[in-house]
């Protein structure tokens, strides 16, 4: 069992940089793949970023490639999100998720989720 907390979400301008983090309960953490989805007002959830139980594999969407960093500490059972270059079209709700399988970008897969917290860029 895993439990989730975000935090780091905000309201900031076209172009700054947000780190976003994701605390994690239970001492398995480190054998859970991590991800960060996202959902706009009106938008489905989407896959923004993943990283491997141990760290050797990521994966972004397109759309947040070369912008985004996905990160984990595994000794202090937390994941990040460093997020430059931000656009407005990055508002969302952003969402942190486990599951006990390899790295996939769809939702279904992952069992464990936080309560979200909400990015907005101004342009």
């Amino acid at each position: 069992q895993v439990q989730l907390v975000e935090s780091g979400g905000g309201l900031v301008q076209a172009g700054d940089s947000l780190r976003l983090s994701c605390a994690a309960s239970g001492r398995t953490f480190s054998s859970y793949t991590m991800a960060w989805f996202r959902q706009a007002p009106g938008k489905e959830r989407e896959f923004v970023a993943a990283r491997t139980f141990s760290g050797g594999s990521t994966y972004y969407a397109d759309s947040v490639k070369g912008r985004f960093t996905i990160s984990r500490d595994n000794a202090q059972n937390t994941v990040y999100l460093q997020m430059n270059s931000l656009k407005p079209e990055d508002t969302a709700v952003y969402y942190c998720a486990a599951t006990v399988y390899q790295l996939s970008t769809r939702s279904a897969t992952y069992g464990y989720w936080g309560q979200g917290t909400q990015v907005t860029v101004s342009s």
